[in-house]
């Protein structure tokens, strides 16, 4: 078994490239900062960050068209994709993508550069966008604790509280 899952929330980098294929499909890629702070042994506050292409097809590449400018705040979830290719001069070069399967929102609206873009306005609540689900496994649950299975807990167990 595998799992190939990003979960990032961070803002834009940069304006999304929008393109649009013979196939009618269209794309958009974008870069996004993730930012990690913390406060280093010596005491001193730190900040990393870290910086994603993302890659956004069909209706995922029409939300970022519409609604994602630079400094949009907003949370991908998707998968990791490298992928590798000859340059001019013959050198192999790799990139590392996130390929969305999911892109929402966040934020108010008045933070949202696009929020008056040509008129549009953002979703209120941003929804979730997502292509068709996907054929899954099924998954197996734990069963769930009702609160009647609670209440006629008799005190058997020898937990100290």
């Amino acid at each position: 078994m595998s799992l190939n899952k990003v979960l990032l929330i961070g803002n834009v980098g940069k304006d999304p490239d929008i393109r649009h294929l013979e196939s009618g499909a269209s794309v958009a890629t974008f870069s996004l900062a993730t930012t990690e702070r913390y406060r280093d042994k010596n005491g001193e506050n730190k900040e990393i960050t870290e910086w994603h292409n993302i890659v956004a097809w069909r209706q995922l590449a029409d939300l970022a068209s519409n609604y994602i400018r630079k400094g949009t705040q907003i949370y991908v979830e998707g998968r990791i994709r490298t992928r590798a290719w000859d340059d001019q001069s013959g050198n192999k070069r790799y990139t590392t993508e996130i390929m969305a399967d999911a892109i929402q929102l966040l934020g108010r609206r008045s933070d949202n550069p696009a929020g008056d873009y040509q008129g549009a306005a953002a979703p209120a609540p941003a929804p979730m966008h997502q292509p068709a689900p996907r054929p899954a496994q099924p998954v197996q649950s734990t069963p769930m604790v009702s609160p009647a299975d609670i209440a006629a807990d008799d005190g058997a167990d020898d937990l100290p509280f």
